[in-house]
């Protein structure tokens, strides 16, 4: 190997090189990570959840960055000293191992050594700089920062849940995030975050718009892993460390987490060893929640009532509901929900016009009955006999599991539990489906 295979190895295969010194986990995901911050350019944002090894990934691109720009500065800060700690120590490690002192070896000719080596900081042999600074200083962000300049800053976990808890908290992760922006020597120097969100006004708000990787998109947890970390934490926070969203903890109607239709309860229920769950909404109804424009959502359900259980299906965009409709009707079709239901209240029955003008018949009615009572009568009461259809849009989820009644948002849950209103009353009655053959 040449120096320059080796230079080459470290910067366009940081995954490999990880891989080599002992982190066995490590896929081509990670080494997209480590690639935009080893070469990217601009300031990077890496939200990652619970678990996915970006922590990792980052002590490996400390030390790569100090093998291949020795004369550049790295601060490294953490919402505590005793969090940095931890990193440095990793990082310490990293560079100590007996390959990449080897792969030191070819790219300078010299064995690599720390000339400073303790708790805060690391410098190596490699380094002509004369500035008098450690190639890596770690920081919690409670330490003083005025006049120290780095040409990389990395912020990890500076948000967590004080922030959660705390305005005051994350009023002070802000103030010291600004001072660390204003420390990078610009116009090639880089401030590189990292970490998961608590707060819809936390820290995050100021960085550049995050790269997001949720347990669902990275392949490194299975259902049953995501079901039992589910299982055994309050929804807010398997919302902010998995799923990378913001749901309200305090006041929360809904305290326990979703269940979802299986093949087998489908298969059970129909009495066929071929049916799918779909087919359980057969002959229900439908409901849409509209936004007309604004900061509101326009919240979809589609629902069935089978004995003691309702079968929901959600779906939630941030937009007018002329830019759904036709995803709407169309997904009514296909699960065989019908009518539509919707307010008329204030828009004077324009939806249900455009509803019947679909195709589907449309149950417009004027709403009397206040929200949060509603949510709380309709929507609480059937929760744990509700399940739900996979596909369903986690937001959709997320908006119901952090409801109150001083919600900001509140689209989804009004909705199903419109959906849960109509089913509930529903029983007993001589209603005819559209789609009944």
């Amino acid at each position: 190997m040449t120096r320059t295979e080796a230079v080459r190895f470290l910067v366009r295969h940081p995954d490999a090189f990880g891989r080599l010194v002992g982190f066995t986990k490590l896929t081509d995901l990670h080494g997209g990570w480590m690639r935009q911050m080893i070469s990217g350019t601009g300031d990077y944002t890496l939200q990652g959840h619970r678990g996915s090894y970006k922590t990792t990934c980052l002590s490996i691109v400390l030390a790569i960055l100090m093998i291949v720009y020795p004369n550049k500065r790295i601060l490294f800060a953490r919402k505590t000293d005793d969090d940095v700690k931890e990193i440095i120590n990793q990082t310490r490690k990293i560079l100590q191992n007996a390959k990449t002192v080897y792969l030191v070896g070819i790219i300078y000719g010299v064995t690599l050594k720390l000339t400073t080596d303790n708790a805060m900081e690391i410098n190596t042999n490699l380094t002509t700089d004369t500035r008098g600074t450690s190639q890596l200083v770690g920081m919690g962000i409670g330490g003083s920062i005025t006049g120290k300049h780095f040409e990389y800053v990395f912020t990890d976990d500076i948000v967590n849940l004080k922030d959660r808890k705390s305005k005051a908290e994350r009023e002070r992760t802000k103030l010291v995030y600004q001072e660390l922006v204003n420390i990078v020597n610009r116009p090639d120097g880089r401030l590189i975050n990292t970490g998961t969100p608590w707060h819809p006004e936390d820290a995050f708000c100021l960085m550049p718009e995050p790269e997001k990787w949720d347990c669902y998109h990275t392949g490194l947890m299975s259902q049953e892993e995501i079901a039992d970390k589910r299982s055994k934490m309050a929804p807010s926070l398997f919302a902010a460390n998995y799923e990378l969203v913001h749901i309200a903890a305090e006041d929360a109607l809904f305290k326990t987490p979703p269940e979802f239709i299986t093949r087998e309860m489908a298969q059970e229920i129909l009495k066929r060893d071929d049916a799918e769950p779909e087919e359980l909404f057969r002959d229900g109804i439908a409901h849409i929640d509209a936004a007309y424009g604004g900061e509101d959502y326009t919240a979809f359900t589609c629902g069935k009532k089978v004995g003691d259980y309702l079968y929901l299906y959600g779906k939630m965009w941030h937009g007018h509901v002329d830019t759904v409709l036709g995803y709407c009707v169309s997904r009514a079709n296909e699960l065989m929900c019908g009518p539509v239901y919707c307010e008329k209240n204030a828009d004077k029955g324009y939806l249900a016009r455009e509803i019947v003008n679909a195709g589907l018949p449309a149950g417009a009615y004027t709403e009397h009955q206040n929200k949060y009572v509603k949510i709380a009568a309709f929507l609480r009461k059937w929760w744990p006999n509700i399940r739900w259809l996979e596909g369903t849009d986690k937001e959709y989820i997320n908006q119901i599991l952090g409801y109150t009644e001083d919600a900001e948002h509140d689209d989804a849950p009004d909705s199903a539990a419109c959906v849960c209103r109509i089913l509930d009353r529903q029983a007993g009655e001589d209603y005819v489906s559209p789609f009944s053959r």
